[in-house]
């Protein structure tokens, strides 16, 4: 009887850069691709570099990319015979392995009944247990009720961990420092995970204080073989997603990676594993390693490893899947150098790492790294999905090495007119704990004040540059001739907004290209030396203070989005514009949507007394949800909105009675 499992053609039931990941291996392996969209995705790489793509319905995931129906039937209508499911969506969804096996489909993944075992937290864990797997003391009993659970809270000791039973990716998790804050956190926890994965089942763990995240990628196929591939730090964390990953990790030795290795594949094959999956564990201070999870699919962060290791894991994936055996032994895996990735997010770091959307203007990538992405200039970043639009990845013979590579590629990378968090992951990987291989998964808590101070000089510098462009490009073309003979010599006032804080700035013209600025006390001679434009874009060679360099840059009437010193710098022309209204604050009771999002919950009804900064809605956008507040004490007025609503950034949500004054 034969294993072998042949196919032709793949439909990846996926989006963007991880779409074009698994088209890139399966195109170099002779296979076709299909791939599958939503309407906000029509104009998306992915579907124009398949071979061929069917829409599957409206932007919202559970309109489209969570329809297990449209995508069976797209591989029907394509003659697909094969389907990879990428990473998130309907990756570790056992209705949908089960959906594709009965369609008489490969599916590019464990089996539906490995997915069940170890996708569900509590029955995962009581599988590692068995297995003799070490485990963190918890609860992962079927009583849900909040009197139970807060109960096993108290036996387990605080701080425990809550966490989601049917999802990752940090959503549905809590960490509780007090039985007092145990019930609220405990409904956070549970409706996040509901609307998130439609299960709200939670187990409960002890805390562990400031441990490495560590996880282990292995590989099984069906012959009975199994293998490790080394394991990846992702400690960098933020609300438990990750931030920056790399491998090796700086804590882990090789009789430490031995015994890990071992222990992952002992449990791999304990359950009759096939496919790509990583084990994510604990690593406390001293030492000891815990089972957390393990995810049934291939990992964000695989780049690392492939970086380290020489293979393409996807590669593997499609020839386990067609029932060949793994082509390598324990033995001759071997590991070369180190690797860092960083994933490039749409998200406001200034404001809580809001998650952004909108056009991106100016996109690109830098040419001396691997940069895994979908993105062109004037594409669209939806916000119906996930905030990362980039991976960076760096390989080098040792851990500096790579860490250099990657901060002068991240200084390369111009991403314009969406605010990312660019300067957020140069800063952690410049800070001296990471650098040193300190970072734990409290690293950013731990230091976010200094991740999070801006460079003044470079601020200020690159206002001095935008106030010279904006000069000179008024009106968003050269200068009219009379503007320039009435301006020479003579200081042009100029009101601009960057990042958020307002500036006045003086201009004077002191010749041809030749500017004057002026910001407080202090004067700064710029020349713009050459200026290569296209449209609204260009690139401009400056000699600022004496010293030439290059800057990127995107007009669009009164705003300027610049790249400078390796920052991007939003400024918007305000020189006449009008004061800033009591409405921008929420001075007129007005509780305004901060981002484009849907509506999960509405806190109050019409008619009730709120106080200043009570929850009235959450949002969810990019997977994340978002309360927004009262900005005012009073009586709701009105509520614009219900649960299950899409809304645009600054529409009104509620209005409540503003304040009498007195």
């Amino acid at each position: 009887m034969t294993t072998a499992t042949p196919f032709h053609k793949i439909l990846i039931a996926n989006r963007g850069e991880i779409a074009l990941r698994v088209i890139r291996s399966a195109r170099a392996m002779g296979y076709q691709t299909v791939a599958v969209y939503s309407t906000a995705d029509a104009g998306s790489r992915h579907v124009l570099e398949a071979d061929q793509a069917v829409c599957i319905g409206e932007p919202l995931p559970a309109q489209s990319y969570l329809r297990i129906d449209a995508i069976v039937e797209a591989a029907r209508r394509t003659g697909a015979d094969a389907v990879h499911p990428g990473y998130g969506f309907l990756a570790e969804n056992e209705d949908f392995a089960r959906a594709c096996r009965d369609a008489g489909l490969v599916f590019i993944g464990p089996s539906p009944e490995a997915i069940i075992a170890m996708g569900h937290k509590a029955g995962a864990k009581q599988i590692m247990m068995d297995a003799g797997v070490p485990c963190i003391p918890g609860y992962q009993g079927e009583d849900q009720s909040e009197a139970r659970l807060a109960a096993e809270a108290e036996r387990i000791g605080f701080p425990v961990m809550i966490k989601a039973t049917a999802g990752g990716g940090g959503r549905g998790m809590r960490l509780v420092e007090s039985a007092k804050a145990f019930p609220e956190l405990l409904r956070s926890a549970q409706s996040e995970a509901l609307n998130a994965f439609g299960d709200a089942e939670v187990i409960l763990e002890r805390a562990i204080i400031e441990p490495r995240h560590i996880e282990i990628q292995i590989f099984a196929d069906r012959h009975g073989n199994a293998i490790h591939l080394g394991e990846r730090d992702c400690s960098v964390q933020r609300r438990h997603q990750k931030v920056v990953e790399e491998a090796p990790s700086p804590a882990v030795d090789a009789a430490l990676r031995e015994r890990m290795g071992a222990t992952a594949v002992a449990a791999v094959k304990a359950i009759r594993y096939e496919g790509a999956g990583t084990l994510e564990f604990l690593l406390d201070q001293q030492g000891q390693f815990y089972f957390m999870e393990m995810n049934t699919r291939l990992q964000v962060e695989h780049p690392v490893t492939e970086a380290i290791t020489g293979l393409d894991l996807v590669e593997l994936q499609l020839r386990v899947a067609a029932g060949e055996a793994l082509p390598l032994r324990q033995e001759d895996v071997r590991f070369q150098g180190h690797a860092i990735e960083v994933r490039l997010c749409a998200e406001d770091v200034d404001r809580g790492f809001m998650p952004q959307s909108g056009t991106l203007r100016l996109w690109q990538p830098a040419q001396t790294l691997r940069v895994e992405q979908a993105l062109r200039s004037g594409a669209e970043i939806p916000p119906f999905y996930d905030s990362m639009i980039a991976k960076v990845i760096a390989h080098g013979a040792t851990r500096d090495e790579a860490r250099r590579r990657l901060l002068q590629g991240l200084h390369q990378t111009v991403a314009l007119g969406v605010t990312t968090n660019q300067v957020f992951l140069g800063a952690c990987l410049r800070h001296p704990v990471f650098a040193e291989g300190g970072a734990t998964t409290a690293f950013i808590a731990r230091h976010q004040d200094a991740l999070l101070q801006p460079d003044a000089a470079v601020r200020e510098r690159a206002l001095v540059l935008a106030a010279a462009l904006l000069f000179e490009t008024a009106g968003g073309a050269p200068a009219r001739p009379l503007l320039r003979r009435l301006a020479h010599r003579l200081p042009v006032g100029l009101l601009l907004e960057v990042n958020g804080a307002r500036h006045s700035v003086h201009v004077a013209q002191t010749g041809p290209e030749h500017f004057l600025v002026t910001i407080g006390e202090t004067e700064h001679g710029v020349a713009l030396v050459a200026t290569d434009t296209q449209g609204d874009a260009g690139r401009v060679r400056v000699v600022l203070d004496g010293v030439m360099e290059s800057a990127d840059f995107v007009r669009d009437g009164a705003q300027l989005w610049l790249h400078y010193a390796g920052q991007p710098v939003t400024v918007t022309d305000l020189t006449r514009s009008a004061a800033q209204r009591a409405s921008d604050s929420g001075g007129d009771g007005k509780v305004r949507a901060s981002m484009n999002g849907r509506v999960v919950a509405v806190l109050v009804a019409e008619g009730d007394q709120v106080e200043a900064g009570q929850p009235v809605v959450t949002l969810e956008a990019m997977k994340m949800e978002h309360v927004h507040l009262a900005p005012v004490a009073g009586r709701v007025l009105g509520l614009s909105v219900g649960v299950g609503e899409q809304v645009t950034a600054r529409r009104v949500l509620a209005e409540i009675e503003a304040p009498v004054a007195a």
